[in-house]
């Protein structure tokens, strides 16, 4: 069932109503490639002390007295849908890449929980208005060829004082090619270089990167018009405490917006 619909999602992607787009098959492409690896990765970090280091992070700005609808936009292999799926919430994981949606459908079911994962751009989302109580994301939105459209999508979803999460970094400002800093058992220090390379180029051609993050992010969302917004610059320093296989050297932000 899984394949039919992968094959679906190429015939409506290239050739439906919207548009081809070379740099979403370009990045498309590029997270396919990663898949295995990316799998790997987030099931040992389910499994390490950054899964409840995230969790409390996540926690600190949703209810905690209810189940609530959760929308994992950009979702890789579900870490971020596990973990609330855990903790009872009922979880919607997107990810435009069909690998990627494979990849945590396995993740999923090998740490037996609920998920459903669907093929989707994070730019246009196929929910109604004010559907999720929650929207999350981690290093989705510097991928983006138009985050901006996509913080627009994301708040249309939201319900009426519901959060949207947004974990991630000024990417822009460093160089993915460049992994002296990283210890050696570092993911990106198994990838090989030509695909490093690729990601650097990558994200070199999407306009979010050119921008001083999270001001211009900031500045996106006070025009959409959300009621608060907050930016915490600490996240790295409560998650990344090992520099190990999971070490970001970038330091992560994170935005936390309510409707």
């Amino acid at each position: 069932m899984h394949t039919e619909n992968r094959k679906v999602f190429k015939v409506q992607y290239k050739m439906g109503k919207r548009p081809f787009d070379q740099k979403k098959e370009r990045i498309v492409h590029y997270w396919a490639k990663r898949k295995e690896g990316f799998l790997k990765q987030r099931r040992e970090e389910l499994h390490s002390p950054l899964a409840q280091r995230w969790m409390k992070q996540i926690e600190h700005y949703i209810p905690k007295t209810r189940r609530l609808k959760i929308l994992d936009v950009g979702c890789g292999a579900g870490f971020f849908s596990i973990l609330s799926a855990k903790k009872g919430h009922q979880v919607i994981g997107v990810d435009l890449t069909p690998d990627m949606v494979e990849a945590a459908q396995i993740l999923s079911k090998e740490e037996a929980v609920g998920g459903c994962f669907q093929i989707m751009d994070a730019e246009n989302l196929k929910f109604e208005n004010e559907s999720f109580d929650v929207v999350i994301s981690r290093n989705l939105t510097w991928t983006l060829p138009n985050a901006a459209k996509a913080y627009q999508e994301w708040c249309r979803v939201l319900k009426q004082g519901g959060v949207l999460l947004n974990f991630d970094a000024n990417y822009g400002a460093c160089d993915f090619t460049d992994t002296s800093q990283l210890p050696e058992e570092h993911a990106h220090n198994q990838i090989e270089k030509e695909m490093m390379m690729e990601c650097e180029a990558i994200k070199r051609q999407l306009a979010v990167n050119h921008y001083s993050r999270p001001a211009w992010d900031l500045d996106v969302l006070q025009r959409i018009g959300v009621r608060t917004v907050s930016i915490d610059f600490g996240i790295s320093d409560e998650i990344y405490q090992e520099k190990d296989e999971f070490y970001n050297p970038v330091r992560m932000f994170c935005i936390a917006a309510k409707k």
